[in-house]
């Protein structure tokens, strides 16, 4: 099993920017990709992005140029950097492990975009 431990959610301004953290343990030989989901209040949680073992990111078309995600493998540990930061990007945001036995989530953290 994999345990996953999201943070650096928090109240922001408009326009504003935060770094999220998820770190990964267990049994962390056996992800192949991670990736981070947000859900919205009386909505389904959604796509937001992903990193291969390997580096490759994708992207959500929303997020394009604004979020960054990126990983640290001697740390076990995937980011998400968050620009410019609008208030419909408020919600609570998952990080996800993809492994061959399955996909493990986080509790996830709290963003919160407002003035």
């Amino acid at each position: 099993q994999v345990q996953l431990v999201e943070s650096g959610g928090g109240l922001v301004q408009p326009g504003g920017s935060l770094r999220l953290s998820c770190a990964a343990s267990g049994s962390i030989f056996s992800i192949y990709a991670m990736g981070w989901y947000r859900q919205a209040p009386g909505k389904q949680r959604d796509f937001v992005a992903t990193i291969t073992n390997g580096g490759s990111t994708n992207y959500a078309d929303s997020m394009k140029g604004r979020f960054t995600i990126s990983r640290d493998n001697a740390k076990n540990t995937v980011y998400l950097q968050m620009n410019s930061l609008k208030p419909e990007d408020t919600a609570v945001y998952y990080c996800k492990s993809m492994t061959l036995g399955g996909d493990y989530w986080g509790q996830g953290t709290q963003v919160t975009v407002s003035s």
